[in-house]
């Protein structure tokens, strides 16, 4: 086969930029709801199915806009149900992705490395990269987790790099090579060449990264929650949004549960608007208690417990809303970390002040100290 050529295409006298104030993302990636019983009859679905080699029984949601490699739920989100029967476990795999997942029924155990990990119904964790991982089920009735993961954006670039049932495992590279007898580089000075900052960094440093642990986390419901309930003493007049960022230390300075994203779970209580807001991160909201509605570039879309939805795409104004009765908790993905590191995240708290790049510029302040 012949070697393909570039494209060319001409941007001259082309507008360099697409004004922020203009932008309206929703009508390329719009708002998109998986209904509680559309998850319930998947879990019964999967469940049906004969045992699978590798014991995964996993369905993906898939946006209609979703490129193909990519198929996420946002465009660098994959989300997945995960179903178990009682007594089944899956086979170990590991990838280059990174995890979270959320338990939605029933109970069981993760293994992720050397770490083992009792998970109830709302429990979180993280799997960090290439860690060999499986799940069981000790219990009565049916687990169903939902697994989001970056992979679709590592599909889009063509590297996610997926082995099922690994015969090795990633041990410490200091260990191996102390135990193997191998002198531990040492890694040459990066040195300025400036005043301002400018450096030259040898390639024998390049290749060499400080390694940096990433750890297996595990956040309990239970404990979340009691938390999570205190925040409903701030009352009507607090002018943020009643939540808790599962936060892991790795991701200091990017705020995340993943280097790529971030998994936040809120407490509403009935009756509570949020003011119109966007960033440039996009967000899934799982509702597993109590209803209410979102409004995305001026359209309404209700939801209630047990509904999945692609709540904001990226840049789309966009607020939330609580029915009377009771309070709402829903499980919060979004890719802010990721866009913290690229220097790309726009926010814009209030739509009448100016737009702020956060991790760059000084974020936003709410009354709390007031209150």
């Amino acid at each position: 086969m012949r070697d393909q050529e570039p494209l060319l295409v001409d941007l001259s006298d082309r507008p360099a930029v697409i004004n922020p104030a203009r932008a309206k993302p929703a009508r390329d990636w719009p708002p998109i709801t998986v209904s509680r019983e559309m998850i319930d009859a998947q879990i019964e679905r999967l469940a049906e199915l004969p045992r699978p080699a590798n014991g995964r029984r996993q369905v993906m949601f898939v946006h209609p806009s979703a490129p193909t490699p990519g198929c996420g739920l946002t465009p660098g989100v994959q989300v997945t149900l995960d179903v178990l029967k009682p007594g089944e476990e899956t086979i170990p795999i590991r990838h280059n992705s990174t995890q979270v997942n959320f338990c939605i029924r029933g109970a069981g155990t993760a293994v992720v490395g050397e770490r083992r990990i009792g998970f109830g119904q709302y429990d979180v964790w993280n799997h960090p990269s290439y860690v060999t991982y499986r799940h069981m089920n000790e219990g009565k009735d049916l687990q169903a987790r939902l697994t989001y993961s970056n992979a679709a954006l590592l599909e889009m670039m063509r590297v996610h790099m997926v082995e099922e049932d690994p015969s090795d495992t990633v041990a410490n590279v200091e260990d191996d090579k102390e135990s193997a007898g191998i002198d531990v580089i040492e890694r040459l000075p990066t040195f300025s060449i400036g005043d301002d900052g400018a450096s030259l960094m040898p390639y024998e440093t390049l290749i060499n990264p400080p390694s940096v642990a990433s750890a297996t986390l595990h956040w309990p419901w239970l404990t979340v929650k009691e938390n999570l309930d205190k925040l409903d003493a701030l009352g009507e007049s607090y002018a943020g949004r009643r939540l808790y960022l599962l936060f892991n230390p790795k991701t200091e300075g990017f705020n995340g549960t993943t280097p790529n994203f971030f998994a936040t779970i809120t407490i509403r209580p009935p009756g509570i608007t949020d003011k119109p807001h966007r960033h440039v991160s996009s967000s899934i909201n799982y509702y597993f208690r109590g209803s209410g509605y979102s409004r995305v570039e001026g359209k309404r879309y209700d939801w209630k417990a047990g509904d999945l939805m692609v709540s904001a795409p990226g840049w789309a104004v966009h607020n939330h809303a609580s029915d009377a009765g009771d309070p709402v908790y829903e499980l919060t993905i979004q890719d802010q970390p990721l866009n913290i590191y690229m220097e790309s995240l726009l926010w814009q708290e209030d739509l009448s002040l100016p737009v702020k790049l956060l991790g760059v510029n000084e974020g936003f302040d709410t009354n709390r100290n007031a209150l």
